[in-house]
């Protein structure tokens, strides 16, 4: 089991102890995400005419909509994916029934090239066997 890490963080001017199963590097990088929505919505003049809950609330819209705005081309991105891996899967038919057939195609060409051999060979050896009928006539 991984060890519990705990890290220091600052996120919006505030100093906090971050903890949790993952890398302090990615606790770190989780700070840095929530300290950028903060400074991307304090830009907004409104932002500034809010109380403290109003200013929290709207961080946490903000995240909410990224949230499901990602979840949404994520699904999106799944189910596009899901249809290549149907579309490959039908490639992958079609090429393995085209092998079949030229597999079977090429056992009939060396089947009627063999046919062809024999068949000459039955015209050399009729040409001589009548060669030698007129010769002797």
């Amino acid at each position: 089991m991984n060890k519990k890490n705990g890290v220091e963080v600052i996120i919006n001017g505030k100093r906090l102890t971050l903890g949790g199963y993952e890398s302090e590097e990615y606790l770190q990088k989780v700070a840095a995400f929530l300290n950028a929505k903060y400074n991307e919505v304090k830009q907004s003049d409104s932002y500034r005419m809010l109380d403290s809950e109003m200013k929290s609330l709207s961080i946490q819209l903000n995240l909410a909509d990224e949230y499901f705005k990602l979840k949404k081309q994520m699904e999106e991105a799944s189910g596009d994916a899901d249809a290549k891996s149907g579309e490959i899967f039908d490639l992958k038919h079609e090429v393995i029934t085209a092998q079949t057939k030229l597999d079977a195609a090429q056992k009939e060409i060396e089947m009627l090239r063999a046919e062809n051999l024999e068949a000459q060979k039955r015209i050399i050896r009729l040409e001589t066997e009548l060669e030698g009928y007129h010769g002797k006539a």
